[in-house]
């Protein structure tokens, strides 16, 4: 089934997209939600002919899209989170959180047009921000512990008693014998 997107739905299509899906989402959700209509030849025709009307002012939005993302360029988020011993987050860092951080930076972007695979480890991340079908930006998040010198400090320590554990069973092993 041919759908005209309405909207722009990130992993479907950008507005005024002719899409192909399944015959249930898109007479279930797409249409009924306002997020598309029918692909019909005369709604073709007319998606033509409001384009090349449009086109300027399509443009003028991707210009206005190329100068968001100039000014996200360089940016590079560090996010802390509460981590367990093993390295994992309590919880996920996600788009609504990188949402969040570009927000305290002074860049207000909405989380629906950002991408990010859940981090649930700490390490480094890239968010993409789509803000037109052709501008997109990836930024590097980083995800650190809260308490990272507290355990470098508890590694050291770990160390040597596993170095004096051999050492027991050495000498219990010997008693044994």
């Amino acid at each position: 089934m041919e759908i005209i997107l309405k909207e722009d739905i990130i992993g479907l299509g950008y507005k005024n997209d002719i899409v192909n899906v399944k015959s249930g989402y898109g007479r279930n959700y797409l249409i009924p939600q306002g997020k598309g209509v029918i692909a019909s030849p005369s709604a073709k025709k007319i998606l033509a002919e409001n384009l090349k009307q449009q086109a300027h002012k399509l443009a003028a939005i991707k210009a206005e899209a190329e100068k968001k993302a100039e000014a996200l360029n360089g940016v590079e988020l560090t996010i802390t989170a509460k981590v367990s011993a093993t390295g994992q987050l309590y919880g996920s860092v996600n788009a609504n959180i990188v949402a969040d951080e570009l927000k305290k930076q002074g860049h207000d972007i909405d989380r629906k047009i950002i991408t990010m695979r859940d981090a649930k480890m700490v390490g480094d991340y890239a968010a993409t921000i789509h803000f037109h079908k052709e501008v997109e930006v990836v930024i590097p998040v980083k995800v650190v512990s809260e308490a990272a010198p507290v355990e470098e400090v508890k590694a050291e320590e770990a160390t040597p008693a596993v170095e004096e554990a051999p050492a027991v069973e050495e000498t219990s092993a010997a008693t044994e014998e």
